[in-house]
This record gives structure tokens, C-alpha cells and sequence, in this order.
């Protein structure tokens, strides 16, 4: 019985979580969270901001455009959608 506990949170525990910026809430139940990382170029070193753009499923619809948010992988909800909302951290001003 512990054991499979044991795998269960291994499971969960290897799902990705982002941090990002809400972008856009004009969908029903899905939001586009921008989520940005800084890397350093391979060969020149110039420190560039790459952007990725997801769409996460809200339930509530509780997010809105400026909330900082905390996303977690997921099963495919739909044909674009592969995260889900687990919480919003800020809210806009």
C-alpha cells in the first residue's frame, strides 16, 4: 500500500509548474498565460527574454489579465490546452 502511495507522488511530483503573467481571459474556462525566461545566447552571451505563450484551463474563470499565476501540467483538456491553473499568486492592479 505505501508503495503505490510512493508512486503516486512520484507521479505528481514530476509534472512541470510555471509561473507566468495572464495575457488574455476572453475565453470561457481558459486563460493565456505568457511566461518568460531569460537565457544567456549559446556563442555571444547577450542575455535575451524568451517569451512561451500557454493556454491553461481556469474552472472558476477566476483569473484575469495581469494576475500572476501558477500553472501545472496536465492531460490534454482540449486541442491547445495542456496546463491547468492551480493558483492565482497576484492579483492585477
Amino acid at each position: 500500500m505505501s508503495e503505490s502511495k510512493r508512486a503516486e507522488s512520484n507521479r505528481l511530483a514530476a509534472r512541470k509548474v510555471r509561473e507566468g503573467i495572464v495575457v488574455s481571459d476572453k475565453m470561457d474556462k481558459t486563460v493565456v498565460v505568457a511566461i518568460e525566461q531569460r537565457v544567456k545566447h549559446p556563442l555571444y552571451g547577450k542575455v535575451m527574454t524568451k517569451t512561451e505563450r500557454l493556454k491553461a484551463h481556469d474552472e472558476a474563470n477566476d483569473a484575469g489579465v495581469g494576475d500572476r499565476v501558477r500553472v501545472m501540467e496536465t492531460r490534454p483538456t482540449s486541442a491547445t490546452k495542456r496546463w491547468r491553473l492551480i493558483e492565482i499568486l497576484e492579483k492585477a492592479k
